[in-house]
């Protein structure tokens, strides 16, 4: 973990937790594409309202990054990494973007918990994550929800 704040934190939850000493360093993450937004999440995660995340299938593979799954740890940060708090995935489901249904938008977390604000919201993110790959997102395109506790 390349993170100082991220590391000394899991070090921090490690001294309070030795059952979990086995586990794989966790990464360390910022939530969105701006600042404002990834401290207004970081803020949300901490106090308990946002339980989740909702990455594209699409981006994880052209990042070539590992599909979440059930027991990982994360250290979320804000967008200087400066590290907020420990959350530990609960849950992971693929699911296409048109699927989505109230219920995991409340989950979420973000602006007024509604579907239609989720929709708009990860609608703007995806196009402007994908452009970079030359895609654009589908109400097909399958989303990786991620639902996660606070566990630090």
């Amino acid at each position: 973990m390349d993170n100082a704040s991220a590391r000394n934190m899991w070090g921090d939850y490690l001294d309070k937790h030795l059952e979990d000493a086995f586990h794989e360093a966790p990464k360390a993450i910022y939530f969105c594409d701006n600042e404002k937004d990834a401290n207004e999440c970081a803020k949300l995660v901490k106090k308990g309202i946002k339980k989740a995340t909702s990455d594209s299938l699409l981006g994880l593979q052209y990042r070539k990054e590992k599909l979440p799954k059930m027991g990982d740890f994360t250290v979320i940060t804000d967008w200087d990494g400066k590290a907020e708090c420990i959350v530990k995935t609960t849950k992971v489901q693929l699911k296409p973007f048109f699927s989505i249904g109230e219920e995991y938008a409340k989950t979420e977390g973000e602006g007024d918990k509604s579907l239609t604000q989720w929709k708009k919201a990860h609608w703007e993110y995806y196009t402007r994550e994908l452009e970079e790959f030359g895609r654009v997102p589908r109400e097909s395109m399958i989303v990786v929800c991620q639902e996660f506790e606070k566990v630090f």
